[in-house]
């Protein structure tokens, strides 16, 4: 039946999952990256249905044949990590994009928590990594301003 009790709690974990990569996906459109909410939402969420998948896959061939549903979660970080490099550039002397690679990689943990039932896990660290984005970026944004640029050297 399509409106079970099953079926309900998986639009429920595809939804949180998707609703908590928007949240952060929201800070990158703010900070102008190229990555924002709707990939950020789906990356999530993705991964969210990738780890349900694993799980229901897991019950039911577990014993029966050679196939491992747990590898899935393991290849999900391989492809994240895919996406991730083709975020990373090398534009005037300087590496942009390691920030965006790393939410998105985070954004897929955080679906995965969130696709293994790992509710309150996934909300915090959802939370956190907001914080880390904001916050840091001021601590970052001040310590550049104070620092000693090293062309400020003179060769020493």
């Amino acid at each position: 039946m399509f409106f079970d009790s099953e079926n309900l709690e998986i639009f429920f974990q595809l939804f949180l999952a998707a609703s908590l990569g928007a949240f952060l996906g929201v800070e990158r459109e703010l900070a102008r990256k190229t990555a924002g909410l709707r990939t950020y939402a789906l990356v999530s969420m993705g991964s969210a249905l990738f780890s349900i998948i694993s799980t229901i896959a897991f019950k039911e061939f577990v014993g029966t044949t050679s196939f491992d549903p747990s590898r899935i979660a393991s290849q999900v970080v391989v492809g994240i990590g895919f996406i991730g490099a083709g975020l990373i550039v090398f534009h005037n002397s300087r590496i942009q994009g390691l920030t965006t690679a790393a939410g998105l990689w985070v954004a897929a943990a955080i679906g995965m928590a969130v696709g293994y039932k790992f509710y309150a896990i996934a909300v915090f660290t959802a939370f956190l990594t907001l914080f880390i984005f904001v916050v840091f970026w001021i601590v970052e944004h001040y310590l550049k301003k104070w620092s000693i640029a090293p062309s400020d050297y003179d060769g020493v």
